[in-house]
């Protein structure tokens, strides 16, 4: 512990997370890297496989319902229109019933903005290999004996041969590129997490899906870390999970991890938990808003306190929709055709249009922004126009009625049926005090256990999802803890991670809308939303990475021999989870 103490942070994660690969899944991205390093790979968490050559690109997981209801789209005019009242804007009939001439609308190509807005349109994938036509000229300056034998034979069908090397596909593409390729050419694009789960369904089995995930990482370990599969042996995994993965998808992907990448060891930690480390606290209530799904959960001295948990069906992917859908009722939308749903290219542009141009503030906001136009296999339209509302669309997290995320049926509950806890029951053990380290670090018996006195155990709780807004699953998983004094440490301690943090103003509407939600007969009159002492995005993967780098004892962490001889055994007295004794070694670190 001396040691601990007196180690600058940036050494001991130097010396001791160089074979340390923190990885990090999401619905949209996953975020992989060494512990060493300052912030991660963020890949898009898709790929694209080849298929027939007279087909076109489907997306092979698309089980949702895309149909707004005549309720549903009343829904969302009344949540409109509630928000322009609380932003001080025209109501959306008002709005559209003044608007007696459209919005003027251009095509600009080349259009070059002055500022620092990410205007720039995204390619379409080449998808073709090139590697015959490149080795040609390779061959004739290294070996002479051969290019002349192929000239001699077929010197006239040299160019055709090269076009036909330029026509080979690529069998499999990763990451953003998937993303980005052509609706006109043969792949199926594969999204490996859905709202929160592993996208199995009756389309895309279980196998297939873990297939696809081995392919994604291996390839991201390979090309982007540089670790190679002979040399996987050296490293351990450091595994943080969504708040939303069942026991079952825990396991399944451990088993990736250790069988098929062939880490040595690994270890699982919670992303709410993570993150609190990630950001050098003890006690907050973290809330992940995420691509697909937001989630609240409540973190006490460390510990994560099971019956906070929230889990809420949308994201800003759901905020990127709702852009649009707000952009074509104003009329303020190019006459082109944008479909996330066939062109996932589309979905790029409106969340870097998002990212850019949404933010939380009261009065009219608009913009001039450049809307792209992606049609098959054509260079980018560049449109440029004037956006309107564009506080509305990020005003949904409060209000989800106006999102109207779309549905993905989940794999039936039975497929999650598990008898084992993959992540450590703190609520439901003993910590013996150790005698050998400082006072302070370890509770005693009692105080492990007085902890949870209040808290009820549920061995299998399943996993539900709320239908409120943001800040009514705040309020209710805050006063769940029962507790009047953590409840109001933990309304001072808001911690917003994810993508969706970053949004402009989101902070003070947060703390706004929070307090307006306490109920009149509790006592608590303040609610702060803490600053993030790193990129929000990453704090997470942060977090992990600082408790495998202060895991000196690794009793939690699974050996690739034991996972693949045994796996987890019913009663076996050895669980392969968070510890809590980790934990209070990271707090006396991280407080020192």
């Amino acid at each position: 512990m001396d040691y601990l103490k007196t180690v600058v942070p940036s050494q001991l994660l130097a010396e001791r997370g160089s074979n340390l690969v923190v990885i990090n899944p999401g619905s949209a991205n996953v975020r992989v890297g060494l512990a060493k390093q300052d912030s991660p790979f963020s890949i898009p968490h898709c790929i694209a496989r080849r298929t027939d050559q007279f087909s076109k690109l489907n997306v092979q997981d698309q089980l949702l319902n895309s149909q707004v209801t005549t309720a549903q789209h009343m829904e969302r005019e009344k949540a409109y229109d509630v928000i322009a009242s609380l932003l001080k804007i025209p109501f959306l009939d008002e709005e559209v019933g003044n608007t007696s001439v459209p919005r003027k609308m251009g095509r600009v190509d080349g259009y070059n903005p002055q500022n620092n807005r990410k205007d720039g349109a995204f390619t379409w994938t080449d998808i073709h290999v090139k590697e015959l036509k490149s080795s040609v000229p390779q061959e004739s300056s290294s070996d002479k004996s051969v290019v002349p034998e192929s000239s001699v034979q077929n010197e006239g069908t040299e160019s055709k041969e090269s076009t036909l090397a330029e026509q080979k596909f690529r069998e499999v593409i990763f990451g953003e590129e998937a993303l980005r390729i052509s609706p006109s050419e043969p792949y199926s694009l594969r999204r490996l997490i859905r709202r929160g789960h592993l996208n199995i369904s009756q389309h895309y089995p279980m196998q297939q899906v873990l297939e696809d995930l081995h392919a994604l990482w291996d390839w991201i370990l390979v090309e982007k870390l540089h670790i190679h599969r002979q040399e996987r042996s050296l490293y351990s995994a450091i595994l943080v999970v969504p708040e939303t993965f069942d026991n079952r998808e825990i396991k399944e992907i451990l088993s990736v991890l250790l069988g098929d990448l062939c880490f040595s060891s690994a270890v699982v930690h919670q992303e709410g938990l993570a993150a609190v480390f990630g950001n050098g606290l003890s006690t907050a209530c973290v809330v992940n808003l995420g691509a697909q799904v937001s989630s609240v959960i409540c973190i006490e001295d460390g510990v994560a306190l099971p019956n906070t948990e929230k889990t809420l069906p949308f994201g800003g992917e759901d905020i990127s929709r709702c852009l649009l859908w707000t952009q074509r009722h104003h009329q303020t939308w190019p006459q082109i055709r944008t479909d996330i749903l066939t062109k996932p290219i589309d979905l790029l542009m409106l969340n870097r249009l998002k990212e850019s141009y949404c933010e939380i503030k009261e009065g009219e906001l608009d913009a001039v922004a450049v809307v792209h136009s992606y049609e098959d296999a054509m260079p980018a339209g560049s449109h440029k126009t004037r956006l309107t509302a564009l506080n509305v669309p990020p005003m949904g997290l409060f209000y989800p009625t106006l999102l109207i995320p779309d549905l993905y049926p989940p794999p039936p509950r039975s497929w999650f049926h598990d008898y084992e806890d993959m992540l450590e029951e703190t609520w439901h053990i003993e910590f013996p005090r150790r005698s050998d380290m400082p006072d302070g670090i370890y509770p005693s018996t009692n105080a492990g256990l007085q902890m949870w006195d209040n808290y009820p155990f549920f061995p299998m709780k399943p996993k539900k999802e709320e239908k409120v807004g943001l800040a009514e699953a705040i309020t209710s998983s805050i006063l769940s803890t029962g507790r009047i004094d953590l409840q109001r440490k933990l309304f001072c301690s808001i911690q917003l991670i994810g993508g969706v943090a970053l949004t402009g103003g989101l902070i003070p509407a947060v703390e706004e809308r929070v307090l307006h939600t306490i109920p009149s007969n509790e006592a608590i009159h303040t609610v702060e939303v803490l600053q993030s002492r790193t990129i929000p995005t990453f704090v997470s993967w942060k977090g992990g990475a600082i408790l495998g780098v202060l895991d000196f004892g690794r009793d939690a962490w699974v050996h690739r021999e034991d996972w693949i001889r045994n796996g987890i055994h019913v009663g076996s007295g050895r669980k392969y989870k968070d510890s809590y004794f980790l934990q209070a070694q990271a707090m006396c670190y991280i407080n020192s």
